[in-house]
């Protein structure tokens, strides 16, 4: 077997709290067992959102909890590049094709809901004429969507492995037309997701059950740009008294402030390994 490559990329829009901890150490742990590398990544990509500050405050964070990386830390957004090359890949394939559509018109005309996050989009633009289309990116700013029927057209049938279900059978058609390059940033997550893990010889992706759903886009997209499939480990997320999921907009607690408040990194780590938090059931198993 190959050796173990992990990676922990948080997204600095935000402090980091229990709950990326939890992520953190888990994969931390998984390349350590295995004599294997622990990659910390940083997914710059929201120019509106992203601040240095936060990225000093991941790695204060994770030194406090005693987890050490290895090699250099890797920013996504120096890595434009390889992710426009990506998309011109599949945009010479035919298989995404540029939206003009704001969020107020896809959730005034979207059927079905996305999660609890949006929408799925209804593809209203994969409609319109190639030359009328041609003719709005010249004065209008516009995402780039993958065209999903014909994505799994050419792709086939696909599967995946996770640790706790098993083999996984792909059903990327579920996300609808996800977008892959932003109005406001050159790229998305599932987009650059799939091309750092690749690049970076990543194996073993460990994350939170949450982005379950977004593992069958990835795993369309490793296909078409032909990306080796790493296995994955999803895992229940941590939860409050009230049973719902520790996240940053529900007021999770942040390791800052625990780190200011004196408590020991160390030891808070080891009660995560230990399960002394409340997790969510992972819903395949529920």
């Amino acid at each position: 077997m190959n050796r173990v490559i992990s990676r922990f990329a948080p997204s600095p829009t935000g402090r980091l709290h229990l709950g990326h901890a939890f992520s953190a150490i888990r994969a931390h742990d998984l390349a350590r067992a295995a004599g294997g590398h622990f990659l910390l990544r940083i997914e710059d990509i929201d120019p509106g959102r992203t601040r240095d500050a936060h990225i000093d405050g991941i790695i204060a964070d994770l030194a406090w909890l005693g987890l050490g990386w290895d090699g250099a830390i890797v920013r996504q957004s120096a890595r434009l590049p390889l992710y426009a090359a990506a998309l011109d890949r599949l945009k010479v394939a035919g298989l995404v094709y540029p939206c003009f559509c704001t969020r107020a018109e896809i959730a005034a005309s979207a059927a079905a809901p996305h999660g609890d996050e949006a929408p799925v989009y209804p593809g209203t633009c994969r409609r319109l004429d190639p030359a009328i289309g041609r003719a709005r990116m010249e004065r209008e700013p516009h995402a780039w969507r993958i065209a999903m029927d014909d994505a799994m057209v050419r792709a086939g049938p696909l599967d995946w492995w996770d640790a706790t279900t098993g083999t996984v059978s792909a059903v990327p058609g579920a996300q609808g037309d996800v977008v892959l390059a932003r109005k406001d940033a050159p790229v998305s997550y599932h987009l650059a997701v799939t091309i750092d893990d690749a690049a970076q010889g990543v194996t073993d992706i460990v994350r939170g059950v949450d982005l379950f759903a977004a593992t069958h886009v990835h795993r369309l997209l490793q296909a078409l740009l032909d990306l080796p499939t790493p296995r994955y480990h999803h895992h229940p997320l941590l939860t409050g008294t009230d049973g719902r999921r520790l996240a940053k907009r529900d007021g999770a607690p942040a390791l800052a402030d625990l780190r200011a408040a004196g408590m020991d990194g160390a030891a808070l780590a080891e009660q995560l390994r230990h399960g002394q938090f409340s997790v969510g059931i992972f819903p395949e198993k529920a």
